[in-house]
C-alpha cells in the first residue's frame, strides 16, 4: 500500500496562497498562476474552481511537468463567471493576451487577405449617372485590412496567392479591370490586359457601364457560389443577342461561358451544397503539432494554411497529470496521443475564432467538446456545429487537409532536425558540451555606421536551435572617435557583460563567505568550484559562445574586455573573412590562444556561424539606418512633441515644406503658423535641435 505524500514532499507555498485556494467558491471560472518574477505560468478554466485548483496543491506531482510548474507558483488570480462556455471564452482570451508558459499557444494571426470589388455596394447600380468614370466601373483588388462598407469583400483567403489566383480567374471570365483609379482616369489607349482578353477596356469606353455592371454582378454571384445562376443568365443573354442577329456579341458571351465552364471543371473541390465551411485537421508527431486550416467560401475551396502551436508537451502533460473535467473532452478514455490531438485542435478552435466571425460548419479530424461548440455558438449569435466523420465532398476536403497537415509537420521537423544538426556540428567543432544542446546559447555582435555617423552595435541571440528575436538588443555607441570599430566593440561588450560579471562576483563572494573553513584556513574546494560556476539569479546569463564579426583586432579587444571583467576567454570566437572575403572561406579566431580553425565551405557548423553572423549584420544595418534617418531629419519627430497634433503638424509641414524646413525655422517664424503659440513654437524649436 502506497503512503500518501507527506507535507515535506510537497512544494512549499505561502500560507496566504493556500488560504486563497481554500476560500475559492465551487463555481465556474478562470484561474491564472504567476511565478516570483510576475510571469504568467498557466491559465486554466474550471466548472468548479475550488475542486480544480485544489487538485494542483493537494497531490504530489514530483518529477513531472506539472510538478515543475506548481513549484514555481507564488501568486494566483481567479475570475468567477456565469457558465462553462463563458469560462472557456475568457480562458482563451487570456491565453492570447498573456502568453503563459505552460499553455498550448497559437500565434495570433488573423490578418487574412480578401478579394475586394470597389464601390459595388452603392455605386454600380447607378453607375451610368455617376460623374466619376472610375466609380462607374468597379475594380478588383487584393486587400488586407479594415473593411469599408462602400465596397464588397470576398473571403477570407488563406494566402495572398489564393486571392491573386481568383483575380486571374475572374479576369479570364468576366474581364473586370484591376488598374488603380489614377491609371484608369489617365489612359488614352487600352493596356496589354485588353489585348490578351483579360479586361474589357472601360478606361477608353470600349464597354458601356450597363454591360460592365452586369459583368460585375455576375462575378459577385460567382464568388458567392451561385455558379449555375451565372451560367443560366449568360445563356439567356447569348440567345437574346442571337435573336437580334448580334452574332459578335453572342460569340463573346459564348466564349465567356466556355471559360467559366473550364474553371468549374478545374475546381474539383467545388460544392453546391456547402457555401462557407472551414476544415481543420491536426497532426502531432515528435513533440510538435500542426493544425491545417482549409477554407471553403462560396462553395469554392480556396486553399489552406498550417499553424504550429507552442508548449504542446508542457500543456498536455499538465492536463494529463490533473485529469479531465466532465465534458472537457469527448475522448477522455482514448489513448494519450489521441487526447493530445483533441487538446491541440480545441485550443486552436478556441483561440483562432475568438472574437471573429466564423462559418456555421466546421469539419474536424477529431471530435471536439460540446462545451466548445456551445461557446462558439454563444459568441457567434448563430448555431455553429462540428462534423467529425464527414462524407462525400466533405470527406475529400478533410482527407486533403490531413495530408497537408502531415506534409507541413514533416517539413517543420526536417528543418528543425537540420538546425539541430548544425548546432551539434558547431559544438563538436569547438569542443562545447553537447549533453544539453537545447540550452546552448550563442550571442553575436556586429558594429555598423556610415563614415562614423550613427554608430550602432547589435547583439543577436541563438538559443534552442533558433534565433531568439525577442532577445535581440541594439546599443547606441557614443563618446568614441567616429569610425573606431574597436572602441565601439569595447563599449558594447562592457555594457552587455559588465552587470553579469558583477553579479557573478557577488554570487561567488556570498558562497565563499558562507563556506565552512578548513583546518588550513582554506575554503573547501567543492564550495569554491560551486561558487565559480554560479550564475546571476536574474537577467541575461553568460552565453556559451560569444561571436564577434571580425578577425584578430576585434578578438583582441574582446579579450581585453573579458580580462578586465574576469570572464572566461574561451567563450570568445571571432569570424574572420577568408581570402578575397569570399563566403565559405571564413576562419574562426580564438581569444584564448588556440590556433585558427577553418571549418570548410560545406560544413554544417560554418553554416550556423554564417547564419548568426549575417543576422547580427542585418540587425545592425537596419538599426543604423533608422538612427541615421532620425538624425538627418532633425533628431526628434514632430509627432513626438507634446501639443503638436495632426492638424498643427500638417500646417507646419505645409508652411515650411517638410521636417527639415521646420527644424531650420526660427521661433518667430514658427509662431506665425496658425495655432502655434509662442510657448509651443519655443518647444518645437528646442525639440528639433
Amino acid at each position: 500500500m502506497t503512503d500518501a505524500p507527506s507535507d515535506a514532499d510537497k512544494p512549499a507555498h505561502s500560507q496566504a496562497l493556500l488560504a486563497q485556494v481554500t476560500a475559492l467558491p465551487p463555481l465556474p471560472g478562470v484561474y491564472r498562476y504567476f511565478d516570483a518574477q510576475g510571469q504568467v505560468l498557466y491559465v486554466g478554466k474550471a466548472r468548479n474552481l475550488k475542486k480544480r485548483v485544489s487538485s494542483y496543491f493537494q497531490k504530489n506531482h514530483d518529477g513531472t511537468r506539472i510538478g515543475h510548474m506548481v513549484s514555481r507558483i507564488v501568486r494566483m488570480e481567479t475570475t468567477v463567471v456565469r457558465s462553462e462556455a463563458e469560462a472557456l471564452l475568457l480562458e482563451n482570451n487570456l491565453i492570447k493576451t498573456l502568453n503563459p508558459k505552460f499553455n498550448i499557444l497559437f500565434r495570433d494571426d488573423k490578418s487574412y487577405p480578401y478579394l475586394k470589388i470597389t464601390g459595388t455596394r452603392e455605386t454600380y447600380r447607378t453607375a451610368g449617372a455617376l460623374p466619376v468614370p472610375s466609380l462607374a466601373f468597379p475594380r478588383m483588388a487584393y486587400y488586407r485590412g479594415v473593411v469599408d462598407r462602400r465596397h464588397s469583400y470576398y473571403g477570407p483567403y488563406p494566402s495572398a496567392w489564393a486571392v491573386k489566383e481568383s483575380i486571374t480567374l475572374l479576369q479570364k471570365v468576366f474581364r473586370l479591370r484591376t488598374c488603380e483609379d489614377t491609371v484608369f482616369t489617365n489612359r488614352t489607349r487600352p493596356c496589354l490586359l485588353y489585348q490578351i482578353k483579360r479586361c474589357s477596356g472601360p478606361c477608353v469606353d470600349l464597354v458601356d457601364s450597363e454591360d460592365y455592371g452586369r459583368d460585375v454582378a455576375a462575378a459577385e454571384r460567382f464568388l458567392r457560389g451561385e455558379t449555375q445562376q451565372v451560367l443560366d443568365e449568360l445563356e439567356m443573354r447569348m440567345m437574346a443577342h442571337a435573336d437580334r442577329l448580334e452574332f459578335e456579341q453572342a460569340a463573346e458571351i459564348r466564349n465567356q461561358m466556355s471559360a467559366l465552364s473550364r474553371v468549374l471543371h478545374q475546381q474539383a473541390m467545388e460544392s453546391a451544397s456547402d457555401r462557407d465551411v472551414d476544415i481543420l485537421a491536426v497532426r502531432v508527431l515528435g513533440g510538435k503539432a500542426c493544425v491545417n486550416l482549409a477554407m471553403v467560401r462560396g462553395g469554392r475551396h480556396l486553399g489552406d494554411r498550417p499553424y504550429f502551436p507552442a508548449h504542446v508537451d508542457d500543456a498536455t502533460q499538465i492536463d494529463e497529470g490533473l485529469g479531465t473535467e466532465g465534458g472537457a473532452s469527448p475522448v477522455a478514455g482514448a489513448d494519450p496521443l489521441e487526447r493530445v490531438h483533441v487538446r491541440v485542435l480545441e485550443a486552436f478552435i478556441a483561440q483562432h475564432y475568438l472574437g471573429t466571425a466564423l462559418p456555421h460548419t466546421l469539419v474536424t479530424s477529431h471530435a471536439v467538446s460540446k462545451a466548445l461548440m456551445e461557446a462558439l455558438t454563444e459568441q457567434n449569435g448563430a448555431r455553429v456545429h462540428a462534423v467529425h466523420q464527414p462524407r462525400e465532398h466533405r470527406r475529400a476536403w478533410l482527407d486533403m487537409a490531413q495530408k497537408n497537415a502531415e506534409i507541413a509537420l514533416a517539413r517543420l521537423l526536417a528543418e528543425e532536425g537540420s538546425q539541430q544538426a548544425r548546432t551539434r556540428a558547431l559544438a563538436e567543432a569547438l569542443g562545447l558540451p553537447d549533453d544539453n544542446l537545447d540550452e546552448l546559447r550563442i550571442e553575436c555582435f556586429d558594429i555598423s555606421h556610415t563614415a562614423g555617423e550613427s554608430t550602432q552595435a547589435s547583439c543577436v541571440v541563438f538559443e534552442a536551435h533558433k534565433m531568439q528575436n525577442s532577445q535581440y538588443r541594439r546599443y547606441n555607441i557614443d563618446g568614441i572617435t567616429p569610425g573606431d570599430d574597436y572602441a565601439a566593440m569595447r563599449q558594447v561588450l562592457l555594457r552587455r557583460y559588465g552587470r553579469i560579471a558583477e553579479a557573478l562576483r557577488a554570487e561567488q563572494g556570498e558562497a565563499l563567505a558562507e563556506a565552512p573553513e578548513r583546518s588550513d584556513d582554506a575554503p573547501d574546494p567543492a564550495v569554491v568550484a560551486a561558487a565559480e560556476s554560479a550564475e546571476p539569479p536574474k537577467g541575461p546569463r553568460m552565453p556559451d559562445l560569444v561571436l564577434v564579426d571580425g578577425g584578430k583586432g576585434q578578438v583582441s579587444m574582446a579579450r581585453e574586455v573579458f580580462q578586465q571583467l574576469g570572464l572566461d576567454l574561451a567563450l570568445i570566437v571571432g569570424v574572420e573573412k577568408g581570402e578575397g572575403r569570399k563566403v565559405g572561406l571564413e576562419e574562426l579566431v580564438f581569444a584564448d590562444g588556440r590556433p585558427k580553425v577553418y571549418l570548410g565551405h560545406d560544413s554544417a557548423a560554418l553554416m550556423l556561424v554564417a547564419q548568426i553572423r549575417d543576422e547580427a549584420h542585418r540587425f545592425a544595418i537596419t538599426g543604423m539606418r533608422a538612427q541615421r534617418a532620425k538624425v538627418r531629419t532633425g533628431g526628434s519627430k514632430l509627432e513626438d512633441i507634446p501639443g503638436v497634433g495632426p492638424k498643427k503638424r500638417a500646417r507646419l509641414l505645409q508652411r515650411f515644406g517638410g521636417v527639415r524646413g521646420v527644424a531650420a525655422a526660427s521661433v518667430e517664424d514658427l509662431a506665425t503658423v496658425d495655432g502655434i503659440s509662442a510657448e509651443l513654437a519655443d518647444a518645437i524649436y528646442r525639440a528639433l535641435r
